[in-house]
């Protein structure tokens, strides 16, 4: 398996972002309530993998409604991950299989990576993907020590494919921060 690699913060990673974002409101149109970049690659100054995490927020992903989105993505080329359907639940949180439910797609491989995370306007893992950039992004040195940490667990890691469920409980110890810093801004995410 091949080493993971983190590379240093792109400038040209919020272009790539617009393009796909273009891509998946053409797909989707109106079934797309919002579209935000997400992830270390939507933070300034955060190293990444350099792959581009987009959360496509949806009203619902069940019925005609959910089948119109993985059938519009689909036909514009991505990929569904099937074995991806539900987030990571943090410690203390609402454990209810549908707060952290998810459609994840991929670029086709002759595309620049990419992971569309569709989720549900609302739930939890929505909530939480918005919230953890938010406040890496308001807070540059706690982005910073998060960057560090992601370069020494991918130096030291012998399997890649441990890195999120490595990572993970980090990230959980920053939106533990990141949710009193909500509290006290008024932060909701709906911008």
């Amino acid at each position: 398996m091949a080493a993971l690699q983190i590379v240093e913060h792109r400038a040209a990673w919020a272009g790539e972002f617009e393009a796909l974002r273009q891509r998946l409101q053409a797909a989707l149109g109106p079934l797309a309530l919002r579209i935000d970049h997400i992830g270390s690659t939507a933070v300034p100054g955060l190293c990444a993998k350099d792959v581009i995490d987009v959360q496509v927020t949806v009203a619902t992903l069940d019925g005609e409604a959910g089948a119109a989105v993985a059938t519009g993505l689909q036909a514009a080329g991505f990929v569904l991950h099937a074995g991806a359907t539900a987030d990571h639940v943090p410690p203390g949180a609402e454990a209810h299989p549908a707060a952290w439910r998810k459609q994840l797609f991929k670029n086709p491989p002759e595309l620049r990576r990419a992971h569309i995370h569709v989720r549900v306007r609302g739930a939890a893992n929505q909530r939480y993907a918005l919230l953890c950039r938010d406040f890496l992004r308001a807070h540059p040195p706690t982005a910073q020590a998060y960057g560090e940490l992601k370069r020494r667990l991918a130096a030291a890691l012998a399997d890649p494919a441990a890195y999120p469920e490595v990572k993970d409980p980090a990230v959980d110890l920053v939106v533990l921060a990141a949710e009193a810093w909500a509290a006290q801004r008024g932060w909701s995410g709906a911008g």
